[in-house]
């Protein structure tokens, strides 16, 4: 998609990721949708962010269609439970059609469910465990001797 161009996303959850995800692309110009259970969890969003909140359960179909979900260019999916971001992932995909989906998953073993069903992750212990491995398998040639 152009740069120049606006998409409409949702993100469920506005936890730490949610919220920083939410503020970034409202301050690029994006028109975004936080969806939480918890009000108070609005509270991550900065000052500047000039999207919608919606407080509600993003499992029910109501919450959904109140989001517009329909006519988004992109979920993502945040929440801190695995269960629930693949339903809300598959639901996105499956019913609205939601042309791009992507979900935390806190679970590696679980990243090969999400993109058999067509949806693209991001794992938190993969990529922190492969950076940790990175910088211990590339030591300089000074910390090798030590």
């Amino acid at each position: 998609m152009p740069k120049d161009k606006s998409m409409r996303v949702i993100v469920v959850g506005c936890g730490r990721l949610g919220s920083y995800l939410a503020d970034r692309l409202s301050s690029a110009g994006h028109q975004v949708v936080a969806i939480d259970s918890q009000d108070q969890a609005f509270e991550a969003l900065s000052p500047e962010f000039s999207g919608f909140r919606l407080e509600g359960d993003a499992t029910e179909f109501d919450v959904l269609r109140q989001a517009n979900i329909a006519s988004a260019d992109m979920v993502i999916v945040a929440t801190h439970n695995d269960n629930i971001n693949l339903l809300v992932s598959q639901v996105a995909k499956r019913l609205f059609n939601v042309p791009r989906v992507v979900a935390r998953v806190f679970e590696p073993e679980r990243q090969m469910t999400y993109r058999d069903l067509g949806i693209d992750t991001v794992c938190p212990v993969t990529m922190v465990g492969e950076q940790v491995l990175a910088s211990v398998t590339d030591m300089s040639p000074d910390m090798e001797q030590g």
